[in-house]
């Protein structure tokens, strides 16, 4: 099956940084969002599920205000957001409960970004964010390992079936040895970037984002569905709070 190729030419619409159609600032709230206590004996920010559009959900499910995040892994914007955000918002807005944050896999750059996104899902939901934020840390890592690729075996990979490709590249980026390091079994790596029913729920996000939602691009922000003109921290700042999280 070849759910993940097939979505190329949606590729050739989409960009680093681009965002969405028709994005705007959402209606201010005038009255700001009350603090929602966690579970006895837990953080906000250690309750995390999977959610049924099949993205990964950090923080209290029912939180008044929840933020999704179309990204990839690759993508040098997503990566910044990643480097100068994630640690404020979870800090100051996830862990009073006013805010939850959703990543949803947009695999805009094709192979690279569809085995990052197998083997982040192959750690399983309570370790999907530790995993995600080692792998926008280690961007520039794989990034040059990527470069190093000959063309031929970039033209082969267009040859290939989604897993293939997806193995290949992990192993050409170095991120089955990056898995490893953090203790996942070379076998259930290779096991995950094998597994097709992730694979078409990858493809499936994708295509609903790009058919049904108007993303072009990584990063795109969503605010309580809505979609939001931000990239950087400060815009997605100002949108939350714009939204009562103040």
């Amino acid at each position: 099956m070849r759910f993940a190729l097939a979505l190329l030419p949606l590729l050739a619409l989409a960009a680093c940084g681009s965002g969405t159609e028709n994005a705007s600032t959402p209606v201010t709230s005038s009255t700001p969002v009350a603090n929602v206590a966690p579970p006895a004996g837990k953080q906000w920010v250690d309750v995390v599920s999977k959610t049924p559009e099949a993205g990964f959900r950090q923080g209290n499910p029912n939180a008044p205000i929840q933020l999704v995040e179309y990204g990839s892994r690759t993508c040098p914007t997503c990566g910044r957001f990643a480097a100068e955000g994630v640690e404020p918002l979870r800090q100051k807005y996830v862990s009073t409960g006013k805010v939850s944050y959703e990543f949803r896999d947009f695999p805009l750059h094709g192979p690279p970004d569809l085995a990052l996104a197998l083997l982040n899902q192959c750690v399983g939901t309570d370790a999907f964010f530790p995993m995600l934020d080692q792998m926008f840390a280690n961007q520039s890592g794989f990034g040059e390992k990527m470069t190093a690729l000959p063309e031929s075996f970039m033209q082969q990979l267009q040859t290939m079936t989604p897993p293939q490709a997806a193995a290949a590249m992990a192993e050409g980026m170095g991120a089955i040895e990056f898995v490893k390091q953090r203790g996942i079994p070379e076998a259930k790596a290779r096991q995950c970037l094998a597994d097709q029913a992730t694979i078409k729920s990858i493809a499936d996000v994708m295509a609903d984002a790009s058919n049904n939602r108007g993303v072009q691009g990584t990063p795109s922000f969503f605010i309580n569905g809505k979609a939001v003109d931000a990239a950087m921290w400060s815009q997605v700042e100002t949108a939350l709070q714009a939204a009562g999280a103040r």
